[in-house]
């Protein structure tokens, strides 16, 4: 049976929030609302959420310091909501761990969607598979990357990573070797026409290394660059 789905609404306009909620509910989602950044920190950090969408711009603590404060203790997927001419702000936010942005005016069915493909992404999906017999995990020297739990060990240790983090990796790691450019892994990772700067690409893959590099720097060298091409995963036998 599929548990319920919690998404916690971020952003100082009521009407917005409203918006949202009406939207998200006919999904059958459960929608909880916090109007400032302070607010958000505290419910997202005593709470378990499956996502939450989050205002850049706001009264107190923004987005940004949400964001970056949230991923010190958690990997909850994040949608950050920005305005016209804030890609700056977009790419800090996609370096502090934010998985999407959407930017303002938006489609509310288009927020649905992003919704949707980004949880379909990040859910521990193994309550729906019946068939336990075959296990979707890779196994390197060092790094383990169990697909159905959606875990990443780096020498046997635990590696908590976002949603994008962790798609990023699995990626590279299905095709050892095998060179990837910057809008080939938007394109693949990101799962749509992407619009937004190229460095989104390396500010995750600093990010994935920086994690994994605090438990295994064998595993954090996994991950290549390739220098005016892009990216490759290569197998560490040390």
């Amino acid at each position: 049976m599929e548990k319920d789905v919690k998404i916690l609404v971020v952003d100082d306009e009521e009407r917005i929030r409203r918006l949202l909620k009406m939207y998200l509910e006919r999904e059958n989602y459960i929608i909880e609302e916090a109007e400032d950044g302070n607010e958000a920190l505290a419910k997202a950090l005593g709470s378990e959420y499956d996502l939450i969408i989050l205002d850049l711009m706001m009264p107190g603590k923004d987005g940004i310091e949400v964001c970056k404060e949230l991923r010190e203790k958690k990997a909850t997927p994040v949608i950050m909501l920005t305005a016209k001419g804030e890609e700056v702000n977009r790419v800090q936010g996609f370096e502090v761990g934010t998985d999407d942005y959407i930017v303002k005016p938006f489609s509310p069915r288009e927020v649905v969607l992003r919704v949707k493909a980004l949880l379909r992404r990040s859910s521990n999906t193994s309550y729906l598979k019946t068939d336990t017999t075959t296990k979707d995990i890779i196994v390197f020297p060092h790094l383990t990357i169990d697909n159905d739990a959606h875990r990443v060990l780096a020498d046997g240790k635990e590696v908590s990573l976002t949603p994008k983090e962790y798609e990023l990796l699995h990626f590279l790691a299905k095709s050892p070797d095998k060179v990837f450019d910057r809008e080939q892994l938007l394109k693949e990772v990101w799962h749509y026409e992407f619009f937004g700067d190229l460095r989104t690409v390396d500010t995750h893959v600093k990010r994935l290394r920086e994690k994994l590099n605090k438990v295994s720097e064998q595993a954090a060298k996994m991950i290549v660059t390739v220098w005016g091409v892009g990216y490759k995963f290569e197998v560490v036998n040390e």
